[in-house]
């Protein structure tokens, strides 16, 4: 057997142990002093074996960047950075009715899958890699961001300059599927707001002085809506609806926020000027649309392929065949791979039900998972 991948199953009692710390330390995006309680404890895991540093996050929990004491000569140029988000979907409370389990083969709990095992197998796997004094030729840190669940806005200058310095980044969201594959591609991410200004009057007394601004906004959620195409991948989803103030009057304002999602950047350019090009049907409405993307896609360069391959033959060393996915959902390795920087996503738990009742990950895939992460920092 591997002898990173025999040393990782001797300690997973250990490492369930760390996750379930993990899941019991709530952390909901918008409850600071719950993010900080989890940095906090993440910082005094690795404390013992790696420098820790934290940044102000805004209106949200702090952000943690862990630089690891790792066996080798003096480390090369070009870091190797891991990353991460603290902050869940989850309320606080949501323990109570949905506790820690480890039973069925799984670990079950808010954020085990999204992504609180995945930050712990990184954890592990630099841990595997000093007590096997296996060397490492590059400088290992570990970005943790507080706020990826609603945006990153607070986090992405951090996560841009951190990555700049990087030869790889290694994107610690779980995998796809039950079968855990890799991402090696996301679409990128973004919304508009549409507000329709009309012109109000009473519906019964005087309705042809009105412009409904509700008629107009529906008017425009078709056309909008045709910008999808399936055949490229583009969606664009008008999500939330708003507007009137009464129903016995002509409504003089309504608004809708349309989510995007663009496999490649050309395709947001262009989905930009059709939504900017924007006109009323109704001459008596005025139209105004802001917004736009807001997360780079992740497209599947030949340096993504090639760091995949790598991870892809270390896999096999571990018994395991890797596959390669692309999804819909975007993460902070949109934001570095935008920068040319070679990213891997996915490298964290196997399960499903990520931001659902039944979140979880396979007990019998966390080994493979961190002996992965070990041999991929030290063949980088």
């Amino acid at each position: 057997m591997d002898e990173v991948l025999a040393h990782v199953q001797a300690q997973q009692n250990e490492l369930i142990a760390l996750i379930r710390r993990f899941v019991e330390c709530e952390s909901p995006s918008d409850d600071p002093h719950a993010v900080n309680g989890f940095v906090d404890l993440i910082a005094s895991t690795v404390e013992p074996f790696a420098g820790v540093e934290t940044f102000a996050g805004g209106g949200f929990g702090q952000h943690l960047l862990c630089e690891f004491a790792l066996p080798g000569p003096a480390k090369r140029k070009g870091d190797i950075l891991a990353l991460g988000h603290s902050d869940t979907v989850w309320p606080m409370g949501t323990l109570a009715k949905m506790p820690f389990r480890n039973e069925k083969g799984r670990l079950w709990g808010p954020g085990v899958l999204d992504m609180k095992a995945g930050i712990a197998f990184f954890i592990f796997a630099m841990r595997a890699l000093r007590d096997l004094d296996i060397p490492v030729r590059s400088r290992v840190r570990m970005l943790i961001n507080s706020d990826e669940e609603v945006g990153s806005d607070s986090s992405r200058h951090l996560t841009q300059e951190t990555a700049r310095r990087a030869k790889a980044v290694l994107v610690l969201e779980p995998g796809t599927g039950l079968e855990g594959k890799l991402k090696t591609a996301r679409k990128g991410v973004g919304d508009y707001t549409i507000n329709v200004h009309g012109r109000a009057s009473h519906a019964g007394v005087d309705f042809t002085a009105g412009a409904s601004a509700i008629v107009e906004l529906a008017r425009q959620i078709e056309r909008v809506g045709g910008f999808t195409n399936l055949k490229r991948g583009i969606t664009v989803n008008p999500g939330l609806i708003s507007g009137g103030s009464r129903s016995n009057v002509v409504a003089a304002e309504a608004s809708a926020v349309v989510d995007i999602r663009v496999p490649r950047l050309r395709d947001a350019e262009v989905l930009d000027r059709k939504f900017r090009a924007l006109k009323p049907f109704d001459k008596r409405c005025k139209i105004e649309v802001s917004g736009g993307l807001n997360r780079p896609p992740m497209e599947r360069s030949v340096a993504i392929v090639q760091l995949f391959r790598t991870a892809q033959q270390l896999a096999r060393e571990l018994g395991v065949e890797l596959e390669e996915s692309m999804t819909g959902g975007g993460s902070d390795g949109n934001f570095t791979a935008a920068l040319g920087i070679p990213t891997l996503d996915g490298l964290g738990g196997v399960g499903e039900g990520a931001h659902a009742s039944h979140e979880s990950i396979l007990v019998n895939r966390m080994a493979d998972r961190t002996g992965l992460l070990a041999k991929l920092v030290a063949a980088l």
